[in-house]
């Protein structure tokens, strides 16, 4: 039986950068990094890094508007996805949440849409 050897994943810094600015603004290590799908230590050492200036990219091959689109809304799809879950798996003693808007609805042309709060 032969090992094959399992390919490392090269991160763009504009995906490493956004990761450590997550962590920095105040969310938690653990969660970002389950939500943009990498190892926790992986962040870690991004966020080490960073603080000292020395982060780099995978290479010089520059990204795409769509790349970086897509690497946004994968982030948001798992975001979502958990927060789903979180819905879907309460337990049965609460009541389901009622989403109420606190602002009038706008043109979406804008792109402003109109923010909401849940309440359970």
């Amino acid at each position: 039986m032969t090992a094959e050897k399992s390919k490392r994943a090269a991160y763009t810094l504009e995906f490493k950068l956004e990761a450590v600015r997550l962590v920095q603004g105040g969310q938690a290590c653990s969660v970002t990094a389950k939500v943009l799908g990498i190892p926790n230590q992986t962040l870690d050492s991004w966020v080490r890094q960073a603080t000292k200036g020395k982060l780099t990219g995978a290479g010089a091959r520059p990204v795409s508007a769509e790349q970086m689109e897509l690497a946004h809304l994968r982030a948001e799809l798992a975001r979502v996805k958990m927060e789903r879950d979180i819905l879907k798996n309460r337990p049965h003693g609460l009541p389901r949440p009622l989403c109420i808007e606190t602002q009038g609805c706008t043109l979406p042309e804008r792109g402003q849409w109109p923010t909401a709060s849940w309440r359970f």
